[in-house]
């Protein structure tokens, strides 16, 4: 057997905050067609929800020991301290994993990850099958990287310690550069002159041809995104990016706080209080679990600015700790005893 073939293929996927990344790759474990996954995944923030909603699959193809949290900052900044030893904790597994998925947060750029492939003790055991951006369709037809770009663009004017014009914009099109395909998500809330805007905007900053791939909820056929054999490792040269010259990049300084609530009622109200929050105090991103008095499903909520989806994804267990919590992040300068006024209610 060769060394190209024994390698454990790695799919990296990366994407903005609230793009859609989990939803796809969730969408990848249920239809995996026996498939043994294994997946990699950077969380930003305190708890590990994006972990959770992996694991709550309940897939018997990738148990929750084939799932590794990484919640110590980008992945991109500590691939030696994080990713190898996450790396080398997954190929030890039994049995062994037929393929990697490896979530990035959605600060990380995929460049300096897929170069790490190229060490000698990691090049020998896998292989970087593809690179997936995941992009927020409805967002982008307007013209815009996240869905508060305004309020991203705000406070990057008031923070003196950054070197990029527009480090968000660098990110996004960073992982553009690095990407194999493009997964253009909801794009059911788009109209046809929108997906023609998010695609035009896509071609403005793709050197390469790349195909697009309109998604809605992330169900994209596994084959679509698995198995393309590209060893991106080795091509890794041919995708320019703003940080190539670069030893160190800087990311905007983000707040991530876990806020705890009471028990809820009724799920559409606490939605439009995450909404109101997103409004008021320029929050980008809420996602967690949460008890619904009378309920014994854990209700899912995860938000993108004011757009905010909710749904039960599975019973409370007796091991569960059966409390609301929610993490949010932001910019810098959150003002945190107001969101939390408003989630509370």
């Amino acid at each position: 057997m060769t060394a190209s073939v024994s390698r454990v293929p790695c799919t990296v996927v990366t994407g903005f905050l609230g793009a859609g990344k989990t939803t796809l790759i969730r969408h990848l474990l249920e239809n995996a067609g026996g498939k043994r996954l294994a997946i990699i995944v950077n969380e930003f923030g305190d708890i590990g929800i994006d972990g959770e909603i992996l694991k709550g699959c309940g897939i018997d193809t990738c148990p929750e020991e084939n799932i590794v949290e990484l919640a110590n900052g980008c992945i991109c900044c500590t691939v030696a301290d994080d990713f190898v030893p996450a790396l080398d904790q997954i190929l030890s597994l039994t049995p062994k994993v037929d393929h990697i998925l490896i979530e990035t947060s959605g600060l990380a750029l995929p460049k300096p990850l897929v170069q790490a492939f190229q060490w000698p003790s990691v090049k020998s055991r896998v292989t970087v099958d593809g690179v997936v951006a995941v992009v927020d369709g409805p967002a982008l037809a307007e013209g815009r990287v996240a869905n508060d770009m305004d309020a991203l663009q705000a406070q990057r004017a008031q923070d003196e310690t950054l070197d990029h014009d527009d480090p968000v914009e660098e990110v996004f099109e960073d992982q553009l550069a690095c990407a194999d395909l493009i997964i253009l998500s909801k794009s059911d809330l788009m109209d046809a002159a929108g997906s023609a805007r998010a695609n035009a905007i896509i071609g403005e900053h793709t050197a390469r041809a790349v195909k697009i791939v309109p998604t809605s909820q992330g169900k994209v056929d596994p084959s679509v995104l698995l198995g393309l054999g590209l060893a991106v490792e080795d091509d890794i040269e041919n995708r320019k990016t703003h940080h190539d010259d670069e030893l160190d990049h800087e990311h905007d300084d983000f707040d991530s706080f876990v806020i705890d609530i009471p028990s809820i009622a009724n799920p559409d109200e606490l939605a439009l209080r995450v909404a109101t929050a997103a409004e008021e105090e320029n929050v980008l991103r809420v996602k967690g679990f949460v008890d619904v008095g009378g309920k014994p499903m854990r209700l899912l909520l995860q938000a993108v600015g004011p757009r905010v989806n909710h749904y039960y994804d599975r019973a409370w267990t007796a091991e569960d700790d059966r409390r609301s919590r929610l993490v949010v992040i932001g910019l810098k300068g959150l003002n945190r005893p107001a969101i939390e006024r408003i989630l509370a209610g």
